[in-house]
């Protein structure tokens, strides 16, 4: 296909219908947030546990990315690594995937944080079909999903980015265009590499601390008020019981995975090393989270203080 045009995305007295495909932790409360604002919503995931929770929402269900596509001017994913991106929109070929079955005009939009150059060759082969396509990597963790209110860093065609908005509106409250094809996910990486880098510091800061007789609550609160101020220690300090409703405090579950921490920080790597990037730092993050999610992938990012004290991850 890839020829016939659709137009329901112009039409302002409308919403178009959407294919949503991936409804893991992350895509089910975005997809389930699109049904809250009316949106008609044709879903596919291999999960039947996921597939009947969005069913129970008011979904339809689909049998492949192709059924759930067959009907939507809209497609949005939301996929575990960028195998599964190419081999859902390209196929086996790299040419008989969704796209190959998508109308010209369609709007995709891709929320999984993958490399930025398997965003651009997505979007490549998109573009030469008249499809727009987007990278919109998601930042804000399960709990932004759930509540809508997600930031989305979009990369792609500044027209196909306005007929987005709307509808990441309704998933997220921050959204950014980052810029071309592939922008999202560098600006994705970047972030997430600082936030790995931070954690880590703030972790080892607060051990250094608590091990020299200091209360890691009054010791937070120092560097709260001082130099050392970051995001860790404002809302998601790694050492248990200083705040409530975090991690930390709830054995490290929930949040953010330290296995997911480890697979953004491996793109930031080859990303700089594909652009020839020093970044020392980053690759000491990436070092450490890999010894720590050999045996503590399914903990939250912030347990990446147990390296210091493993009392704390029992």
């Amino acid at each position: 296909m890839g020829t016939k045009d659709t137009s329901t995305m112009d039409n302002n007295n409308s919403k178009p219908n959407i294919a949503f495909i991936g409804l893991g932790n992350m895509g089910a409360p975005m997809a389930e947030n699109l049904l809250k604002a009316g949106y008609a919503l044709s879903v596919f995931d291999l999960s039947d546990a996921a597939t009947k929770r969005l069913k129970q929402a008011g979904a339809s269900v689909a049998e492949s990315p192709k059924d759930a596509a067959s009907n939507a001017q809209v497609v949005i994913s939301m996929l575990p690594a960028g195998q599964h991106v190419h081999s859902v929109y390209l196929g086996d070929s790299g040419s008989d995937g969704l796209l190959a079955e998508l109308p010209k005009g369609t709007l995709v939009i891709d929320s999984s944080t993958i490399a930025a150059a398997d965003a651009r060759t997505v979007a490549e082969a998109a573009s030469k079909l008249g499809i727009d396509f987007l990278d919109a990597p998601v930042s804000g963790g399960t709990g932004g999903a759930v509540a809508g209110s997600l930031t989305f860093i979009v990369g792609g065609d500044a027209a196909a980015f306005a007929k987005a908005e709307p509808i990441l509106a309704v998933m997220g409250k921050n959204i950014f265009h980052a810029g071309e094809h592939g922008a999202g996910q560098v600006a994705k990486i970047c972030n997430n590499m600082l936030l790995g880098i931070l954690m880590a510091g703030t972790a080892e800061a607060i051990n250094l601390g608590v091990k020299n007789g200091l209360d890691p609550k009054v010791l937070s609160d120092i560097m709260l008020q001082s130099s050392g101020r970051n995001w860790t220690l404002e809302v998601y300090n790694p050492y248990p019981k200083v705040m409530e409703n975090v991690p930390s405090s709830n054995g490290y579950q929930g949040g953010f995975m330290s296995k997911l921490m480890q697979k953004d920080l491996n793109l930031a790597m080859q990303t700089a090393q594909d652009t020839e990037v020093e970044t020392p730092m980053g690759a000491k993050a990436t070092e450490l989270y890999a010894s720590h999610t050999v045996e503590n992938g399914d903990k939250d990012f912030s347990s990446i203080i147990g390296r210091h004290d493993v009392s704390l991850l029992s």
